[in-house]
């Protein structure tokens, strides 16, 4: 569950979230609705709301008697945008990079050999359109790991899997997240070999080259991890 992050609401969500994910000791015990209004400076109202948007997260609950609480790590929705977003601001998180490195493996060489055998010439076009934004915006972090995220997002809505779709919008969250820690420690010299050779793989209508080509794609992300 996503939410609106401007305005009152979004800002308190957006900061109490941060806090119960990181472990921050004032975020960890039970929750005062009365205190957190004051602590924003925002009505009940809003604390409601933004609670309820947490809840659904299933980072907070509550319950008669002992009131709003934070709710055990195995019980988060750790696939939630926002949740992988807030884990991986943390950036020490290196247990959720290697869970990324993991569903990436898994994941994306198969969908870019459906891509490379289901793909349109609209998908081409998309797939070159975010690599020519990825180079164009190589000294831009933001902007090249906006890029970067769409290329695989149009990869695998190129797969025609409804199933690998649905994948997509937790990869690009995570992806994002990711990609803005290796960006921003300089410019990254293989993404152009690794990406161009994906996107000729599937233009090319070759699946094993595809796929292939995907794996070094991974597997020189796992090099610039390292790095980190």
């Amino acid at each position: 569950m996503s939410y609106p992050r401007r305005g009152m609401h979004g800002e308190v969500v957006e900061d109490l979230g941060r806090r119960i994910v990181s472990g921050d000791p004032e975020a960890t015990g039970p929750l005062d609705p009365v205190e957190l209004g004051r602590r924003y400076h925002v009505s009940h109202t809003v604390v409601r709301e933004a609670l309820k948007t947490l809840a659904a997260k299933g980072l907070v609950d509550a319950r008669p008697k002992r009131g709003t609480f934070v709710r055990p790590r195995g019980d988060w929705s750790l696939l939630d945008p926002d949740v992988l977003r807030w884990r991986f601001e943390q950036r020490g998180d290196s247990d959720m990079l290697r869970d990324l490195a993991e569903v990436r493996a898994v994941v994306e060489p198969a969908g870019a050999r459906l891509a490379a055998s289901r793909r349109t010439e609209a998908d081409v076009a998309a797939l070159e359109a975010a690599f020519e934004q990825m180079g164009a915006t190589a000294a831009d972090p933001a902007a090249h790991t906006e890029a970067d995220v769409v290329f695989h997002r149009v990869l695998l809505a190129a797969s025609r899997n409804e199933l690998l779709e649905c994948l997509e919008v937790v990869i690009a969250a995570a992806l994002s997240a990711r990609d803005r820690l290796v960006h921003s420690t300089g410019e990254r010299p293989g993404f152009a070999v690794t990406h161009r050779a994906v996107l000729d793989a599937v233009r090319d209508g070759d699946p094993d080259a595809a796929e292939a080509a995907m794996r070094d794609l991974l597997a020189q992300a796992e090099r610039d991890e390292a790095g980190l």
